[in-house]
């Protein structure tokens, strides 16, 4: 087994793009582990504590392709990652001109004067210093970029607020600008409904589900997952509240976060009572009486969001909560469940989503099933060895703890996909739930290999005894992967696939009661 790097001087390329070629190398026959990413100090000690450096020597504005496998693949893999990263576009019609690489923010405001908005993806030791750039050239900013401390954070968003500006992030994963879908976002219809969310995966799950109710999305701005602690005070929701009460295409708004701190939630749910338009809430896991806040409607789970939203744009009655369980569907998780050992009593869950796995945490305890976690909600347990389940288990693979070093699970399944199999071989396991995000960036394909893994468990367990596994999918039919074909190439597979995240949880929940009752 063999490590190998490879080092470009100032070759620089941005985050999503450098973790999918990781993706691609990854994949290839021999190759144990990839990645590829600038040489920062951060990035430097996370290629040694996953065994990827080989004494490399790199500074901040270098470009790293760190491989670990057998050392003819590890050969090839360094090739077809610099052949990637050193592909030029096409010529262009114009004679075969290109136009001048720009090669900072004030250079492209000059190409662009219009521009009003930057996205920054670079590493999070030099993102505060980009944004507070763009902040000073009058754009507001989407910061992709995370490892951004809060001092920084506070300081960036206290400026653009001086500035009358809007700062999405740091660790702003998606959002829906003027119909233009940036990061991990989705094709979403357009619409009257706006959207502020201090969550990724949060936001895709509302956009997504409104576009599958038959409505569209106005706009839909991340804040980062840090905007409504206590320390920054909601800047940026504020911001975006703001902004939609004053949008003329947006009718209602959504805002989606965890608990925030209390005066941060008091003081944005004053501002949403001025927007004199009807604002849905989801707090995740806060409790509404708290609040006590009139014309403001609160919502259970991230799916009731979106669907209240629809009622209230439709100016009809507002539907009960997606957060309880069919007649219809106990008959099928009872039929489906009727067979599995009586040992098997267990539920894991295996997510790509942050807030899927928050959500699906709070939804398992409410029915009675408290978890150990990576991200545990309060009252949960946190897991001593994340690479093992131990009782009942659901974890948030996207977390930094499983992505130092490799790619997002929506990027490359592959570590989800063995987690999964892992899951289906412990014997104490009743139910497999996980999700499937589709949308810009992500996999193109992410049951493929998927699929693959449960064709193998069922040969090797037999039908009867494989548990249960229930599915997910957040994404729309305008998406690259198709969202009807990846739920029916998952349903042909055996899976179960529910209509959103938190019905999800409640089908898991349900298993495990059947066989506690056993």
């Amino acid at each position: 087994m063999s490590v190998k790097h490879k080092v470009f001087a100032n070759l620089y390329q941005d985050s999503v793009s450098l973790m999918q070629i990781s993706a691609q190398i990854n994949k290839l026959p021999g190759i144990e582990q990839a990645s590829v990413v600038m040489g920062t100090e951060t990035n430097l000690i996370q290629l040694r504590d996953a065994g990827l450096d080989n004494g490399c020597q790199a500074g901040p504005n270098d470009l790293i392709i760190a491989v670990r496998g057998e050392d003819e693949a590890c050969d090839e893999a360094l090739a077809l990652a610099e052949q990637r990263l050193k592909s030029k576009p096409e010529e262009s019609n114009s004679g075969g001109v290109r136009p001048p690489v720009l090669t900072s923010l004030e250079m492209a405001k000059e190409t662009a004067e219009d521009a009003n908005l930057a996205l920054i993806s670079v590493p999070g030791d030099y993102a505060a210093a980009e944004a507070i750039k763009a902040l000073n050239l009058g754009m507001n900013v989407m910061l992709f970029s995370d490892n951004v401390s809060m001092a920084h954070e506070k300081q960036i968003k206290e400026l653009a607020r001086e500035k009358h500006l809007l700062v999405m992030g740091p660790d702003c994963g998606t959002a829906i600008v003027n119909g233009m879908p940036l990061g991990f976002a989705n094709v979403v219809k357009r619409g009257a409904i706006g959207v502020v969310a201090a969550s990724g995966t949060g936001l895709q799950e509302v956009s997504c589900r409104i576009d599958q109710l038959g409505a569209g999305i106005s706009q839909a701005l991340g804040t980062g997952g840090h905007d409504l602690h206590e320390e920054i005070g909601g800047i940026s929701m504020l911001f975006g509240v703001d902004a939609l009460a004053n949008d003329p295409e947006t009718q209602v708004i959504v805002l989606i976060s965890k608990p925030p701190a209390r005066p941060v939630a008091e003081r944005i749910l004053q501002q949403a009572q001025k927007a004199g338009k009807p604002v849905v809430v989801n707090f995740l896991g806060a409790d509404a009486q708290e609040f006590h806040t009139s014309g403001i409607t609160f919502v259970h789970t991230l799916a009731d969001a979106a669907e209240v939203a629809v009622a209230l744009l439709n100016q009809k009655s507002i539907p009960a909560s997606v957060a309880q369980i069919a007649p219809a569907d106990e008959k099928v998780l009872a039929a489906e469940s009727v067979h599995l050992p009586a040992q098997r009593r267990e539920i894991r869950g295996v997510f790509a989503g942050g807030t899927f796995c928050y959500e699906a945490q709070l939804l398992c305890k409410q029915q009675g099933f408290s978890a150990s976690s990576n991200t545990p909600v309060k009252g949960n347990t946190q897991l001593s060895d994340i690479w093992h389940s131990q009782s009942n288990t659901i974890v948030d693979m996207g977390d930094d703890d499983f992505t130092n070093g490799r790619p997002h699970p929506m990027i490359d399944p592959t570590l989800r996909n063995q987690r999964i199999q892992e899951e289906l071989s412990d014997p104490k396991t009743a139910v497999v739930l996980f999700d499937l995000v589709l949308g810009y960036g992500a996999s193109l394909e992410p049951a493929d290999e998927l699929l693959e893994v449960i064709g193998q468990m069922r040969e090797k367990l037999g039908a009867k005894n494989l548990p249960l596994l229930i599915a997910h999918v957040c994404g729309t039919e305008a998406d690259p992967q198709v969202r009807s074909r990846q739920i029916n190439n998952l349903r042909q597979a055996g899976v179960l696939v529910a209509g959103c995240n938190a019905q999800a949880a409640l089908w898991a929940s349900y298993v495990a009661r059947q066989q506690a009752e056993k």
